[in-house]
């Protein structure tokens, strides 16, 4: 696993090549907070809506719906579930314009965020509470005050067992001939998490990876929800960067199965309150809840939690990790230009 950087690297991208323009939408749209805790707690009563946008598995989103509104039932949560590539384009737009739907938005893009950083209205900073709770490791899991860790992803190696009842040990098991045509990938297109996810395996695995995974003429789909789902159905029977969320459609009786190789690919969630935020008191309190231990084991289902001991959480192979231990990606080679730069190269390999 990757070690957890330090949480000042992400002040140094100011040198990255595109720059989030535009004005912030705090001029003449950002709403002051109540006072107190419980002063803000009532005013997001009296919102009565906040509005959520996420990469996050959409089961663990509408867990989080259902938690949250037992918790607030006078706060109704909306969530758009989407990949990085569809989402960050409405945040930036949304706060260029001043005209705020999402008032909370996870990702885990570490380029971006060092990106939305250099703005300095572009993110409310987070008075939550449970940011001081020993446990969540505030040092290093809050950065500029603004952006906290939520949980974490890892990805391994999906099988489904009616096909590969023997199932999958390591990476090269997945590219064996056998298994020509029913191997599913991910598309990277505009999603720097998975760009970084292909160089590090490709680093890790050895032996020229990928090149030798394009081989294998696998099928591509947009996201590891997808994935998961062409698994379950049979449409494909090996996946060498599945996610955990295979293991909850095991739990539901799907015939598949993960395990995760010796090097695993992690990257963590990070969640922040949008500067052009509709009710930002609601945002707060949702972030919150969301490092709360109710929050956490909605959120953190099948995945990594930002908390230790939660219920349901960290179930891989029986670790006990927490978020924190996972890293963001190094901004090297992660700009808008890398991305589609490599984004170029991969299509040649594997769509060629």
């Amino acid at each position: 696993m990757r070690a957890m950087r330090a949480r000042t690297a992400l002040a140094g991208g100011a040198a990255l090549a595109l720059i989030l323009a535009g004005c912030s939408g705090s001029e003449g749209t950002q709403t002051e907070l109540a006072g107190s805790w419980d002063e803000i707690v009532a005013a997001a009563n009296d919102e009565g809506t906040v509005t959520l946008y996420s990469t996050h598995s959409p089961t663990n989103l509408e867990a989080l719906k259902t938690a949250f509104e037992a918790e607030y039932p006078d706060i109704t949560l909306e969530y758009v579930r989407g990949t990085d590539a569809d989402i960050l384009p409405k945040i930036e737009v949304e706060n260029q314009t001043g005209t705020g739907v999402a008032d909370v938005h996870m990702t885990t893009d570490a380029g971006w965020i060092s990106r939305s950083l250099d703005n300095p209205d572009f993110s409310m900073e987070v008075v939550a509470p449970n940011l001081d709770n020993p446990d969540f490791q505030s040092d290093n899991s809050v950065i500029d005050d603004k952006f906290f860790v939520t949980s974490a992803t890892v990805f391994g190696l999906g099988w489904n067992t009616d096909s590969v009842p023997d199932g999958l040990s390591t990476p090269d098991d997945v590219i064996d001939p056998k298994f020509a045509g029913k191997v599913g990938v991910q598309n990277p297109n505009g999603i720097a998490t998975y760009v970084d996810m292909y160089q590090t395996i490709d680093a890790d695995y050895g032996d020229g990876f990928v090149e030798r995974l394009a081989e294998a003429s696998p099928r591509i789909y947009a996201s590891n929800v997808a994935v998961t789902q062409a698994l379950a159905s049979g449409e494909i029977w090996a996946a060498p960067m599945a996610g955990s969320t295979v293991l909850t459609e095991k739990a539901k009786g799907a015939p598949v199965d993960f395990t995760l190789p010796d090097k695993p690919f992690g990257v963590p969630w990070y969640t922040h309150i949008l500067g052009s935020a509709p009710s930002p008191n609601a945002a707060q309190v949702l972030s919150n809840f969301l490092i709360s231990q109710a929050g956490q084991e909605a959120i953190s289902a099948d995945f990594v939690a930002a908390l230790p001991d939660i219920p349901g959480a960290s179930a891989v192979d029986g670790t006990t990790v927490t978020a924190q231990e996972f890293g963001l990606a190094d901004q090297e080679g992660l700009d808008p230009e890398s991305v589609a730069a490599y984004q170029a190269e991969w299509e040649a390999q594997f769509m060629g």
